[in-house]
Parts: structure tokens; sequence; C-alpha cells
């Protein structure tokens, strides 16, 4: 790309790939895209607007791959909010996310598709939507958590409708001992979309013929699955064992006790864990009752619960999971980083577009103090949130 066409030059970051850490680095971006990575001495056009991020670190956006709402506002109860929590999400670091809709009647995914389908109102900017994570309908009545089993079905080619990645599902959440759930992961899997084993009784066996079927993910760890047993080991000893299986996790000190996600790291790895936020409507809000689904959640200054004291989702954001992450793990940034950008996207299969800093890529960046707090957030190049 011509030099003169650059049309930001970021300067003097400490830049994460993260494959790499270049210091003292520069970021070139001209039209949505990375142009050009280097150090101090890459040359700047002098046409370009610099940006001094001396002190700072450079990283991708980070991607979120299971977020129900946020802001007061929740995607099941009303899909049409999901472009106004999307706005809201850059000041936590997120350039991309999949919106959550939970368990509820068909029409409820059918009108999330319609939202994605007909894009943006004018002059919105915020994260983009990666498409539609589907956690259930068709979930293990045993392990439903927050759903509301009323609504919960059993898998057909009837019911997986038209879902797929052209038609806005990028994830599908399951329960892979059910009746027809080896078959509709296959449909699925064909279609593009990442199919997650999770909210399920499964034994190891047959959580392993979900993964041997295409399944790629496993839907927040140890929650809504049966405890790790040294006889029966269940789902997640399945998804821990199978190097094809990215891992989600809500790395929060309370969904999972802090030494254990200390030990699904060291099992893991960069290239095999993603955190996720599994956010509700109470995220970025006050104590009080939120929305998820049909269910009103009781929310309190560490957690959300149904009234049977369910947990429902977290109110955590994804820069303070990551924050919490770090703490537990001692994980090196780079890494951790990873699990939120290089993951996520390899995972979805957009890793050619999004997760790296790279030329050629997205220009979907965050900039954060030593501290991890975000101090800026670019989308396509343009900065769509500023701290102040």
């Amino acid at each position: 790309m011509p030099l003169l066409m650059i049309m930001l030059a970021i300067c003097h970051a400490t830049i994460i790939t993260p494959q790499a850490v270049i210091d003292d680095g520069t970021a070139l971006i001209s039209e949505g895209h990375i142009a050009a990575v280097g150090g101090a001495e890459l040359a700047v056009p002098p046409t370009a607007e610099r940006r001094d991020a001396g002190g700072l670190i450079l990283a991708p956006g980070f991607l979120d791959l299971q977020v129900n709402g946020g802001f007061g506002l929740d995607f099941t109860a009303d899909p049409a909010t999901i472009w106004d929590v999307a706005a809201g999400l850059p000041r936590y670091g997120v350039t991309g996310f999949l919106p959550t809709i939970i368990t509820a009647p068909p029409e409820k995914a059918r009108a999330a598709q319609d939202v994605l389908r007909a894009g943006p109102p004018p002059g919105w900017t915020g994260a983009i939507p990666l498409g539609l994570h589907l956690e259930g309908p068709f979930l293990n009545p045993g392990k439903k958590g927050a759903h509301n089993p009323a609504h919960l079905r059993l898998p057909s080619a009837a019911a997986i409708g038209d879902w797929s990645a052209a038609s806005g599902v990028r994830l599908v959440t399951l329960a892979p001992e059910l009746p027809w759930a080896l078959d509709a992961v296959a449909a699925l899997s064909g279609r593009g979309v990442v199919v997650s084993a999770g909210h399920s009784l499964a034994t190891y066996d047959e959580a392993a013929a979900g993964f041997a079927a295409g399944a790629r993910y496993a839907t927040h760890l140890f929650n809504a699955m049966p405890a790790l047993h040294h006889r029966e080991p269940g789902l997640a000893a399945a998804a821990l064992a199978d190097p094809r299986v990215v891992v989600g996790l809500i790395a929060d000190g309370l969904h999972v006790h802090p030494a254990l996600v200390d030990l699904v790291w060291r099992v893991l790895g960069p290239a095999r864990l993603n955190l996720v936020t599994d956010a509700m409507a109470a995220m970025g809000m006050e104590p009080g009752e939120y929305l998820l689904g049909d269910y009103r959640v009781r929310v309190d200054d560490n957690s959300a619960r149904l009234p049977d004291g369910t947990l429902a989702g977290c109110t955590l954001s994804l820069d303070a999971i990551l924050r919490a992450f770090m703490a537990f793990t001692g994980a090196a940034l780079p890494d951790a980083l990873a699990t939120v950008t290089t993951t996520p996207a390899r995972l979805l299969g957009l890793d050619g577009r999004l997760g790296h800093i790279a030329p050629g890529l997205a220009a979907d960046l965050v900039l954060m103090t030593p501290e991890l707090e975000i101090v800026e957030t670019l989308v396509a190049g343009e900065a769509v949130y500023r701290a102040t």
C-alpha cells in the first residue's frame, strides 16, 4: 500500500500482535486495515495523523463469544437491542462479539437474525456483531441453568431450520446426548456454524461422540455440566482431552474457582482456552433486578442469580475478566491476550480478518495501560471509544 494512503500512525506503543511483542512499535492504518507494523524505524508518511501511544499497549480488539446483553438490556427479551449494547462494548476493549440468544420460542432467534440482516441504524458505531450464538433450545433439562424449561426442545432438521453462518448464526450450544444431536452437529458444522457442547449431562463417551461428529467448542466449562469425577469424567474431561476443542471459560472467580482456572490454563494454554463473559443485562449497571430471557435476575455486587440461587450469567466485562484471569494464573500478557483475540478468531474461521495485528487485517485495535485499563478502542481504524 503506498505510504501516501496512510491515514493514521500509532507510534511508540508496545505492540502485542500477540504472536510477538514490539517495543516502541508503530502501526500504520489505512482504509480500515492495518497497512504495516514495525519498530521505531518504520517510516511514517508526513501526511499521516500521528497518535503518540508512548507508555501504552496496542493489542488486537477483544472478541467475546457469549454476550447475553448489557447496560440494562437483554437480547433474548428484545433482539432489537443488539445495536444499543454493541455501541457500549468498546469501552471494555471489545471490537467483535456474538450476541447470545438463550432458550426461547423460535421466533426470538428469527428476530435476532432479522436484526443482524437489517444492519445498524444510521450513524451507529460500536463493536461488530459477528453472528449469533444460539445457546439453546437443545439443552438437557437436567442442566438447564437459568434457561426456561418450557422452551427447551429436542433437535431436529426442522428445528435447526435455516441456521447457518450465511443466515447470521455463528455458534450453537447443544447437549450432545440428546436424540438427533449428533445429526444436528454434523448438519450445522457443514453450514459453517461452530457447534458447542454445553448445558449437558453427557457422559465422557457421549461428549466424545459429539466432538467426533464435528463439535469444536465447549460452553462455559464446568458450569451447567456434571462435576469432573475420577470414575465419571463426563463432558468436562472430554473437552479438556480433545486437542481439536476450544474451551470457553468464565474466569471471574465465582463461576470457576481461581485454582481451577489456573489448572485449566496449565492444561489448555492460549491456543485452546477462550475467555468469555456470559454477560447479562446488569453488565455496566448498578445492583438491582434485570432480565435474562423471560426470568428476572437479582444482581448484587458480586453475582447475578435467580431467586433459587442459580447463577444467571455474569456482570463483569471482558477486560475485567482478562485482569482476573492474569491474577489467577500469572499468564504472560501475550498468552492471555490470545484467549480473547487469536483463539476466538480462529475458532470462528475469522483469523484471516481479525484477532491479530498484521498487514491486511482489520484495524480493530485496543490501546491499554500496563494495568490493562482501556484507553482507546478502534474499529476499522476509527476511534469508537476514548477514555475521558
